[in-house]
């Protein structure tokens, strides 16, 4: 058998909801495909329903998007603010998982209301916490005995050769390393979807399709560029994305509403922007140690210092395990580093690098806003910040990442809907139109406003 020859469910008549999610792909690139013809099935799905662009989440990495999808709130109530993280007591350096979110998420809501769910791969999912149903954890999961509820699932899991994640340090190594393993991983996640949907009960079904950012962030120049070896295998990944979408539909019913998703956008890296360089130049910090690894490393002679993507922290007193500023001092500080940021240029270029850089408090609001970063940077299309403590250069651009993400051109389809909100919505007000499609009561404590009742 191939892979989609599988039968389609019988048709049911409770009310259920498929979310399908592609990290990173951005609105106006699937508006591109669909009107180029390579995705067929994904315009016939558009065609009917409704492709709506998107706010991602600042800042824009998918940690911090997913994890406000999954609980409809911002990271000052979710309290997943990046991909790392520390401890200002002691500077200890580590990666949230789903033991530092704080909120319930939409399928443990789901799960409560007695809900049947199934989720596969959603980010900071890791380490799986109880649902009634499935949930396979991401990429975070160190390996796929740990990453599976019911653990007794992982087996059959590994009988089919599922892979947790494709390795994305074939990328750095070689482009035809990656594409290959892509489509691998790809192929087994697809197989092993398709096979739960078939065998498995279920109202909330949640797969999620991470391929594609790792693909982008390796290709996506050599797409923009038509590169002529590259551009084609990128391409063909995208109809197989579609042809995806396209058995999923064969496979659903009335019953079933279908939603499509991207947490965020994409574009080719111009340059990436080294944070800690600028500090370190204008003084603002030091190290300890002749050669530091991370943030750990700061002197208590320090002002301020960064972490990914662009978020800067005032080395406070009393918060920061050598903090030098004095609270009285702080908004100084942040105003000195924001205007000192704001006027930062590309050497080569002399473009700005930093279109915003925005005060924790002016988008985050919430009990978790303490542990927010103080300033989070908004870059100029291109220009990618970044948390390095060891480099020599402000801006470098090297041979193998060549894409990143970006804020504005999130991506939503909503099958057979046609729905036209008033204003912009954002990735978290999707999951309060999940719950009430599915006609389960709102919590009340949401950011996020329902799609359906925003039009």
């Amino acid at each position: 058998m191939g892979l989609f020859d599988r039968k389609k469910p019988a048709a049911s008549a409770r009310r259920r909801v498929v979310v399908l999610g592609i990290d990173g792909t951005p609105y106006t690139f699937i508006q591109r495909m669909v009107q180029e013809g390579r995705m067929p099935h994904l315009a016939r799905v558009i065609a009917g329903g409704t492709l709506l662009r998107m706010n991602s989440v600042h800042p824009t990495v998918s940690s911090v998007a997913w994890s406000s999808f999954m609980t409809g709130k911002n990271p000052a109530k979710h309290g997943i603010f990046g991909f790392v993280d520390r401890e200002p007591a002691t500077m200890k350096v580590f990666i949230p998982t789903s033991q530092a979110m704080k909120s319930p998420t939409l399928w443990e809501i789901l799960s409560a209301a007695g809900k049947r769910v199934i989720v596969i791969n959603v980010p900071v999912t890791y380490p799986p916490r109880p649902v009634n149903g499935i949930l396979i954890a991401d990429f975070l999961a160190p390996k796929l005995e740990k990453a599976v509820y019911p653990p007794a699932l992982a087996a059959t899991l590994q009988s089919w050769g599922y892979r947790i994640d494709t390795d994305p340090w074939l990328g750095h190594e070689s482009k035809d390393k990656l594409l290959e393993d892509v489509n691998l991983v790809f192929d087994r996640r697809v197989e092993a979807m398709f096979r739960l949907m078939e065998q498995e009960e279920w109202d909330y079904f949640h797969c999620h399709i991470m391929e594609t950012d790792r693909l982008f962030h390796f290709l996506w120049e050599e797409m923009e560029t038509n590169d002529p070896i590259y551009a084609p295998r990128f391409f063909a990944f995208i109809q197989k994305l579609d042809q995806l979408i396209g058995e999923l539909t064969r496979r659903l019913d009335e019953h079933t509403d279908l939603l499509i998703m991207s947490d965020h956008g994409f574009c080719t890296l111009e340059k990436e922007v080294y944070v800690n360089h600028w500090l370190a130049e204008e003084e603002w910090l030091k190290f300890a140690v002749p050669a530091p690894k991370s943030v750990a490393d700061i002197s208590g002679e320090t002002i301020a210092y960064s972490m990914d993507p662009g978020r800067i922290f005032i080395n406070l007193r009393g918060r920061e395990r050598d903090g030098r500023v004095p609270p009285a001092e702080y908004e100084h500080w942040r105003e000195r580093i924001i205007q000192g940021a704001l006027a930062l240029r590309d050497p080569d270029t002399g473009r700005p690098l930093f279109r915003a850089a925005l005060r924790r408090e002016e988008i985050y609001h919430g009990p978790l806003l303490p542990q927010a970063a103080d300033i989070i940077l908004v870059p100029h299309e291109g220009f990618d910040p970044k948390g390095s403590v060891n480099k020599e250069q402000l801006t470098y651009k090297g041979p193998a990442l060549v894409g990143m993400h970006t804020y504005d051109d999130a991506a939503l389809v909503i099958a057979g809907r046609r729905i036209a909100p008033a204003r912009t919505p954002w990735v978290a007000d999707v999951m309060p139109a999940i719950l009430e499609l599915m006609g389960v009561a709102n919590p009340g404590d949401l950011d996020g406003q329902s799609l359906l009742s925003l039009t």
